[in-house]
């Protein structure tokens, strides 16, 4: 893959799992790394360290991306350390499983809010400064639940192919300005939220994948990294890195 040398790199929700993933693989390519957490500062460092143990720059930022002041301040604080925002990663997600008649709009809410609303504020705020350079690559983590749907997650399945929406429509706006939108959709895979599911629960899981495998995150940070670097030509669409969970 090409480099990303001297490329600004933010990454949401990167403290952890397929986020920390991604904010390593990037380095790896020589970007400076801005790594977002909400709650997680140690680890949030620990990936710091990591990163600047690869030979570049890492900025860790505290923001709740899923409010709107919180979000765009993370932007700004990157913008006043490195000058601009050229490559990012909307990556911050959580769940709150439940069948829908037991849902409440708690749970609907904290969803939306962190996993699309954040998408909005991030964005908003990271793209005039792609506008004014002419440059930029934004990656949005949707998940295969927004393409097939899930039993028990209406409020995650709906967050992200609102997500996978969102891409498409802004891609069609930017792509005059040389800035890709593109969104990848992970299946099942290895982090320490699929690690807590129950051993049984587990194997039913790996019986829909026909790999019969849980992806890995560095697998999906190589196809946040290969749209970074090389997908000058990339538009509007959707990675699926999913063992064939859904076709």
């Amino acid at each position: 893959m090409q480099k990303l040398d001297d490329k600004i790199a933010l990454v949401t929700g990167g403290s952890r799992g397929i986020g920390k993933s991604i904010a390593l693989e990037l380095a790896k390519l020589g970007a400076k790394v801005a790594i977002n957490y909400h709650g997680s500062k140690d680890k949030a460092e620990a990936v710091a360290d990591e990163i600047r143990g690869l030979g570049t720059e890492a900025l860790v930022l505290q923001a709740d991306v899923g409010d709107a002041d919180s979000a765009r301040n993370l932007v700004k604080q990157v913008i006043d350390q490195w000058g601009r925002v050229d490559v990012l990663v909307n990556n911050a997600g959580i769940t709150r499983d439940t069948t829908f008649k037991k849902m409440t709009d708690e749970a609907w809410h904290e969803v939306i809010n962190t996993n699309l609303n954040s998408v909005f504020y991030v964005t908003s705020a990271a793209l005039p400064s792609m506008l004014e350079n002419k440059f930029g690559r934004i990656i949005n983590i949707s998940s295969f639940v927004g393409q097939a749907g899930n039993f028990g997650q209406t409020n995650y399945a709906a967050s992200k192919g609102a997500v996978i929406a969102f891409t498409k429509s802004l891609a069609k706006e930017v792509a005059r300005n040389n800035i890709t939108v593109n969104a990848v959709a992970p299946g099942f895979t290895a982090t320490e939220m699929v690690a807590a599911i129950p051993e049984k629960v587990q194997e039913k899981i790996l019986s829909t994948v026909p790999q019969n495998r849980f992806g890995e995150p560095e697998e999906v940070a190589r196809g946040v990294a290969y749209l970074a670097s090389d997908g000058d030509y990339i538009t509007g669409q959707q990675l699926n890195i999913n063992g064939g969970v859904y076709m």
